[in-house]
């Protein structure tokens, strides 16, 4: 099983990113996906959850209306789109899928909102 995330960067307050998770070696349409999100000094945090369909996606409080969790099960990828950043939102983000065997994890990718 190999998650690649990309899409992070340096993007001021209310400004959007996209993040993208490319999976691989595991029948990606089976899967229910996540993302999940660590801030420095903090525990890492449920960010959003989405259904194998793609027909079910739940959210972190804080996220509900300003992140959108999709995938697109053709590419084998998962997206989270994150509108209105806030300073608060800077953490790295992993996306992640829980098998019959384990828990497997992106290395992440660094997203910092900062004027």
């Amino acid at each position: 099983v190999q998650l690649v995330e990309s899409g992070g960067g340096l993007v001021q307050p209310g400004g959007s990113l996209r993040l993208s998770c490319a999976a691989s070696g595991f029948t990606f349409s089976r899967y229910d996906m996540k993302w999940y999100r660590q801030a420095p000094g903090k525990e890492r945090e449920l960010v959003a959850t989405i259904s194998s369909t793609g027909g079910i996606t739940n959210y972190a409080d804080s996220m509900k209306g300003r992140f959108t969790i999709s995938r697109d099960n053709a590419k084998n990828t998962v997206y989270l789109q994150m509108n209105s950043l806030k300073p608060e939102d800077t953490a790295v983000y992993y996306c992640n899928v829980r098998t019959i065997f384990r828990d497997y994890w992106g290395q992440g990718t660094q997203v910092t909102v900062s004027s």
